[in-house]
């Protein structure tokens, strides 16, 4: 399928504003440069009936994050939210548009973690954090007014990666019982063999050699990354996890890992929806201003995760 036109034209932005990529710059300076382009690429906020910051006890400190409820009152199933951003880049307020549209379109309170970023919190920090703050949330389900018994998690490429990977966790620690997961464009091989990497290396936003950046950022040493923790594609075994949601784009040179994982999640019996955007890019989800084929695309994740929960 032909590139989407609105994925040319945001393409063709970040080409004539010549921004420098990331991977020859400093993180403080990739980290800014993120920030300044999402006025200009993500849609107007819409608006939810309450947000606000919250501390949540993790294992170095408090970890910030943002409560968004979309209508008042009464008793919310709740999704646990982890952003993209390679684990250098993005925040809280960088995923605040996608935040918002998920809570509202799937009637759910969202937690938004704003976990430690790479190199200064090398892995395994950031998941631990996202373990750390979706047990957090399930503990005070009653003080924040949510069903504990539809409890999700999800992210967007390293947030994707994360939520994979806390589903892991909630398995095999068992205390903690996830109900779905929401992985949309995951990062989940650090092995970076997948046809696709090569396929689409280059000009598609997330090229090759910032992903390699991304995880030398991300990992204390190479070995790290067969580690399930950061490849939850090398996990010995899938089987038991929460049911997921696995949204995909075509041009994303992530595809392929994401395409591999739904299959052995399905293969291990775990109940798998898989949706590829075929025309798309990585990232097009949180670029919606430009790329008007967003909101389709959280529109039918939250369609997803509200079916999950009736």
């Amino acid at each position: 399928m032909p590139l989407d036109p609105d994925a040319q034209t945001l393409l063709d932005m970040v080409k004539d504003a010549n921004r420098p990529a990331f991977e020859t710059v400093t993180p403080a300076e990739a980290r800014a440069a993120f920030m300044a382009a999402r006025p200009v690429l993500a849609p107007e906020p819409m608006p939810v009936a309450e947000l606000r910051d919250l501390a949540i006890r993790g294992p170095a400190g408090p970890i910030p994050a943002r409560l968004y409820r979309p209508s008042a009152g009464g008793t919310l199933p709740a999704l646990v939210f982890f952003h993209g951003g390679g684990w250098v880049v993005g925040n809280v307020e960088s995923h605040d548009t996608m935040c918002r549209h998920l809570a509202n379109r799937a009637g759910c309170l969202v937690v938004s973690v704003d976990y430690r970023l790479a190199p200064e919190h090398k892995f395994p920090a950031a998941a631990e954090d996202c373990f750390a703050a979706t047990e957090w949330v399930a503990a005070n389900a009653a003080t924040l007014g949510i069903d504990a018994r539809r409890l999700a998690v999800g992210g967007d490429s390293a947030g994707g990666n994360l939520a994979a990977v806390v589903s892991l966790m909630a398995r095999d620690l068992g205390a903690l019982r996830i109900s779905y997961q929401l992985l949309i464009y995951p990062a989940v091989d650090a092995a970076m063999t997948h046809s696709s990497i090569a396929r689409f290396a280059e000009g598609y936003l997330l090229t090759r050699a910032t992903m390699r950046w991304f995880y030398e950022q991300y990992l204390r040493t190479p070995e790290d990354a067969a580690d399930w923790r950061v490849s939850p594609l090398a996990a010995p075994d899938l089987g038991g996890v929460a049911p997921a949601f696995v949204l995909t784009a075509g041009y994303d040179p992530l595809c392929d890992e994401g395409d591999a994982y739904t299959a052995r999640l399905a293969a291990a019996g775990v109940a798998v929806t898989h949706r590829r955007f075929a025309d798309q890019i990585h990232g097009f989800a949180m670029n919606g201003k430009i790329i008007r084929a967003a909101e389709a695309a959280l529109d039918e994740t939250a369609a997803a995760l509200k079916q999950a929960w009736d």
